[in-house]
């Protein structure tokens, strides 16, 4: 089992709001290199998609679960079938309908994470990402880097946080963007 942690950052490690959908005022800095820039399996995930689960905090399941219901094609499909796991204190099982296969996690988060057989792929939700971050259960970072600077936000990596070593793995142009896959360094 691998925790992998995807998302949209920009080129000063800010995460918050990449497609304006939170209505932050710096919200929407990845639209603006156009709706190919992150439509799709951008972060090659492939198999890992099919025999995994997503894990997802609760403000991005509520903007996902509102958006990839009514998606069609390939992409969407996968996205539609895969288990999806939401760590939220605040919504209920009955709240999971809206988006098929997802599932309310009951108690901590972390111990979920450690007793989950499948590989985990995170998705946005830096909060929750931060929580596994300090518990160092963290193997793969595949981030898709914009050419955007926007000075404040939220950052993937905040100062003061847990040090790390990572190996890149591979970098590739996307469009306008940089996807770069990192995991842990050997110990």
């Amino acid at each position: 089992m691998s925790i992998i942690v995807i998302g949209f950052i920009t080129l000063d490690g800010i995460m918050t709001d990449p497609t304006g959908s939170e209505g932050t005022p710096l919200g929407g800095w990845a639209l603006r290199h156009g709706r190919e820039a992150i439509d799709g399996d951008k972060f090659r995930l492939g198999r890992t998609l099919d025999d995994g689960v997503l894990l997802f905090g609760r403000t991005t399941w509520q903007i996902f679960s509102r958006l990839w219901p009514g998606r069609e094609g390939p992409f969407a499909a996968r996205m539609n079938a895969v288990p999806k796991l939401v760590a939220s204190r605040t919504l209920s099982g009955a709240d999971s309908a809206a988006w098929a296969n997802s599932t309310i996690l009951e108690g901590d988060v972390i111990d979920a994470v450690k007793q989950e057989p499948r590989d985990v792929i995170v998705v946005g939700s830096l909060s929750l990402v931060h929580r596994i971050m300090a518990e160092d259960l963290i193997d793969e970072y595949r981030l898709l880097i914009f050419p955007s600077v926007l000075g404040s936000g939220d950052r993937l990596f905040p100062a003061g946080g847990r040090q790390a070593h990572l190996e890149c793995v591979s970098a590739e142009q996307v469009g306008a963007a940089v996807l770069t896959r990192h995991r842990r360094a050997a110990r």
